[in-house]
Protein backbone atom coordinates (compact mmCIF):
# COMPACT_ATOMS: atom_id res chain seq x y z
CA UNK A 1 0.00 0.00 0.00
CA UNK A 2 3.02 2.38 0.87
CA UNK A 3 5.00 1.67 -1.95
CA UNK A 4 3.66 4.35 -4.37
CA UNK A 5 4.87 6.92 -1.55
CA UNK A 6 8.68 5.96 -1.18
CA UNK A 7 9.76 7.24 -3.95
CA UNK A 8 9.87 11.12 -3.54
CA UNK A 9 11.30 11.31 -7.22
CA UNK A 10 7.57 11.11 -8.96
CA UNK A 11 5.80 13.22 -11.59
CA UNK A 12 3.27 13.83 -9.26
CA UNK A 13 4.81 16.70 -7.53
CA UNK A 14 4.20 20.32 -8.73
CA UNK A 15 7.56 22.54 -8.37
CA UNK A 16 7.17 26.27 -7.71
CA UNK A 17 8.78 28.45 -10.03
CA UNK A 18 9.85 31.64 -8.55
CA UNK A 19 12.14 34.66 -10.07
CA UNK A 20 16.00 34.21 -8.27
CA UNK A 21 16.31 37.06 -5.60
CA UNK A 22 17.87 39.53 -6.79
CA UNK A 23 21.54 40.16 -5.66
CA UNK A 24 22.76 43.36 -7.79
CA UNK A 25 21.28 46.63 -7.99
CA UNK A 26 20.63 46.90 -11.01
CA UNK A 27 18.50 43.59 -10.94
CA UNK A 28 16.51 45.41 -8.04
CA UNK A 29 15.59 48.14 -10.47
CA UNK A 30 14.70 45.48 -13.10
CA UNK A 31 12.23 43.94 -10.34
CA UNK A 32 10.75 46.92 -9.90
CA UNK A 33 9.88 48.29 -13.42
CA UNK A 34 8.91 44.61 -14.06
CA UNK A 35 6.54 45.01 -10.89
CA UNK A 36 5.31 48.34 -11.70
CA UNK A 37 4.24 47.75 -15.68
CA UNK A 38 2.13 44.23 -14.48
CA UNK A 39 0.27 47.12 -12.48
CA UNK A 40 -0.13 45.04 -9.48
CA UNK A 41 0.25 47.77 -7.11
CA UNK A 42 -2.12 50.05 -8.92
CA UNK A 43 -4.62 47.04 -9.02
CA UNK A 44 -4.20 46.54 -5.29
CA UNK A 45 -5.22 50.43 -4.57
CA UNK A 46 -8.00 50.09 -7.17
CA UNK A 47 -9.52 47.27 -5.04
CA UNK A 48 -8.88 49.39 -1.89
CA UNK A 49 -10.70 52.39 -3.39
CA UNK A 50 -13.32 50.26 -5.02
CA UNK A 51 -14.50 49.05 -1.19
CA UNK A 52 -14.38 52.62 -0.07
CA UNK A 53 -16.35 53.59 -2.39
CA UNK A 54 -19.31 51.72 -1.77
CA UNK A 55 -19.61 53.04 1.58
CA UNK A 56 -22.06 51.69 4.54
CA UNK A 57 -23.99 49.39 1.72
CA UNK A 58 -20.98 46.84 1.87
CA UNK A 59 -19.15 47.84 5.61
CA UNK A 60 -17.92 44.85 7.88
CA UNK A 61 -16.77 46.68 10.81
CA UNK A 62 -19.23 46.66 13.74
CA UNK A 63 -19.98 49.93 15.25
CA UNK A 64 -18.81 49.01 18.79
CA UNK A 65 -20.21 49.23 21.60
CA UNK A 66 -23.28 50.78 19.50
CA UNK A 67 -23.24 47.55 18.24
CA UNK A 68 -22.00 44.19 19.35
CA UNK A 69 -21.35 40.71 17.91
CA UNK A 70 -23.56 37.80 18.14
CA UNK A 71 -22.29 35.38 20.77
CA UNK A 72 -22.57 32.03 19.89
CA UNK A 73 -24.81 29.28 22.81
CA UNK A 74 -21.27 27.67 23.89
CA UNK A 75 -19.76 30.53 24.40
CA UNK A 76 -17.72 30.26 27.68
CA UNK A 77 -17.61 34.15 29.09
CA UNK A 78 -18.44 35.05 33.09
CA UNK A 79 -20.49 32.77 35.22
CA UNK A 80 -23.95 33.54 36.23
CA UNK A 81 -26.23 31.67 38.82
CA UNK A 82 -29.49 30.50 37.80
CA UNK A 83 -33.04 30.33 39.36
CA UNK A 84 -35.62 27.93 39.50
CA UNK A 85 -38.32 28.63 37.10
CA UNK A 86 -40.94 27.34 38.93
CA UNK A 87 -40.15 29.07 42.66
CA UNK A 88 -37.40 31.39 41.84
CA UNK A 89 -35.32 29.54 44.69
CA UNK A 90 -31.78 29.43 43.61
CA UNK A 91 -30.90 26.19 41.65
CA UNK A 92 -27.70 25.44 43.59
CA UNK A 93 -27.75 22.75 46.10
CA UNK A 94 -24.38 23.02 47.39
CA UNK A 95 -22.55 19.90 46.18
CA UNK A 96 -19.52 21.26 45.84
CA UNK A 97 -18.54 19.46 42.36
CA UNK A 98 -17.63 22.39 40.45
CA UNK A 99 -15.51 23.37 43.52
CA UNK A 100 -13.81 20.31 43.62
CA UNK A 101 -13.56 19.55 39.41
CA UNK A 102 -12.08 23.17 39.00
CA UNK A 103 -8.77 23.23 37.77
CA UNK A 104 -7.92 26.32 38.55
CA UNK A 105 -8.78 26.57 42.24
CA UNK A 106 -10.60 29.66 41.75
CA UNK A 107 -13.69 28.34 43.25
CA UNK A 108 -14.87 29.05 46.98
CA UNK A 109 -18.18 27.73 48.15
CA UNK A 110 -19.70 27.65 51.67
CA UNK A 111 -22.23 25.55 53.23
CA UNK A 112 -24.56 25.86 55.69
CA UNK A 113 -27.91 24.86 57.31
CA UNK A 114 -31.01 27.37 57.84
CA UNK A 115 -33.39 27.22 60.36
CA UNK A 116 -35.46 24.41 58.48
CA UNK A 117 -32.22 22.20 58.71
CA UNK A 118 -31.84 22.54 55.24
CA UNK A 119 -28.52 22.68 53.32
CA UNK A 120 -28.01 26.09 51.84
CA UNK A 121 -25.09 27.84 50.59
CA UNK A 122 -24.05 30.80 52.25
CA UNK A 123 -21.18 32.15 50.74
CA UNK A 124 -19.98 31.31 46.75
CA UNK A 125 -17.27 32.93 45.03
CA UNK A 126 -15.35 32.90 41.83
CA UNK A 127 -11.69 34.21 41.10
CA UNK A 128 -12.22 35.64 37.70
CA UNK A 129 -8.41 36.35 37.27
CA UNK A 130 -7.51 32.72 37.97
CA UNK A 131 -10.48 30.81 35.75
CA UNK A 132 -9.45 29.90 32.55
CA UNK A 133 -13.11 29.42 31.81
CA UNK A 134 -12.72 25.44 30.26
CA UNK A 135 -16.27 25.04 31.40
CA UNK A 136 -15.87 22.06 33.56
CA UNK A 137 -17.91 23.41 36.60
CA UNK A 138 -20.76 24.09 34.23
CA UNK A 139 -20.87 20.70 32.29
CA UNK A 140 -20.17 18.93 35.83
CA UNK A 141 -22.98 21.10 37.54
CA UNK A 142 -26.27 18.50 38.49
CA UNK A 143 -28.63 21.25 38.52
CA UNK A 144 -27.93 23.63 35.65
CA UNK A 145 -27.51 26.10 38.68
CA UNK A 146 -23.55 27.39 37.06
CA UNK A 147 -23.48 28.31 33.39
CA UNK A 148 -21.64 30.39 31.42
CA UNK A 149 -23.10 33.92 29.36
CA UNK A 150 -22.43 35.49 26.80
CA UNK A 151 -20.71 38.78 28.59
CA UNK A 152 -17.26 39.61 27.64
CA UNK A 153 -16.81 42.85 28.97
CA UNK A 154 -15.73 41.49 32.14
CA UNK A 155 -12.57 43.76 32.31
CA UNK A 156 -11.46 44.63 35.88
CA UNK A 157 -9.03 47.30 37.22
CA UNK A 158 -7.65 44.55 40.26
CA UNK A 159 -5.93 41.13 39.39
CA UNK A 160 -7.65 40.15 42.41
CA UNK A 161 -10.99 40.49 41.29
CA UNK A 162 -13.97 38.47 42.39
CA UNK A 163 -17.21 37.23 41.68
CA UNK A 164 -19.46 37.04 44.35
CA UNK A 165 -22.61 35.19 44.72
CA UNK A 166 -24.11 38.49 44.86
CA UNK A 167 -22.98 39.33 41.45
CA UNK A 168 -23.50 36.43 39.64
CA UNK A 169 -27.16 35.15 41.16
CA UNK A 170 -30.05 36.72 39.22
CA UNK A 171 -31.83 39.52 41.30
CA UNK A 172 -35.34 38.22 42.50
CA UNK A 173 -36.79 41.50 41.02
CA UNK A 174 -35.46 40.64 37.39
CA UNK A 175 -36.37 36.69 37.40
CA UNK A 176 -39.84 37.76 38.44
CA UNK A 177 -40.24 40.00 35.29
CA UNK A 178 -38.59 37.68 33.64
CA UNK A 179 -34.89 38.76 32.26
CA UNK A 180 -33.49 35.29 33.35
CA UNK A 181 -31.32 34.27 30.43
CA UNK A 182 -31.59 30.57 30.02
CA UNK A 183 -28.81 28.95 28.95
CA UNK A 184 -29.02 27.54 25.28
CA UNK A 185 -26.47 25.08 24.65
CA UNK A 186 -26.35 21.30 25.77
CA UNK A 187 -28.47 20.41 28.40
CA UNK A 188 -30.17 23.77 28.62
CA UNK A 189 -34.18 23.72 29.22
CA UNK A 190 -36.35 23.29 25.76
CA UNK A 191 -39.13 25.26 24.82
CA UNK A 192 -41.60 22.31 25.22
CA UNK A 193 -39.95 20.88 28.53
CA UNK A 194 -43.50 20.90 30.22
CA UNK A 195 -44.65 18.09 27.59
CA UNK A 196 -42.37 15.58 29.16
CA UNK A 197 -42.83 16.49 32.71
CA UNK A 198 -44.72 13.55 34.83
CA UNK A 199 -45.92 14.18 38.37
CA UNK A 200 -44.46 11.76 41.24
CA UNK A 201 -46.67 9.42 42.83
CA UNK A 202 -46.43 11.38 46.02
CA UNK A 203 -47.22 14.19 44.59
CA UNK A 204 -50.91 16.03 45.18
CA UNK A 205 -53.86 16.39 42.59
CA UNK A 206 -53.84 19.97 42.50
Amino acid sequence: MLEQFTDRNTNGYIYYKYDPVPKTNWQKFCRIVKRSVKLELFVGLWIVFREMAKGKKNCHTTQYPLEKMPMPPRYRSVHRLLRLLESGSERCIGCGLCEKICISNCIRMDTGVDENGRKVVKDYSINFGRCIYCGLCAEVCPELAIVHTSEYEYAAEQRSYYGLKEDMLTPIDKFKEGHQEEFEGYGSVSADADKFIKKTPIAGDD
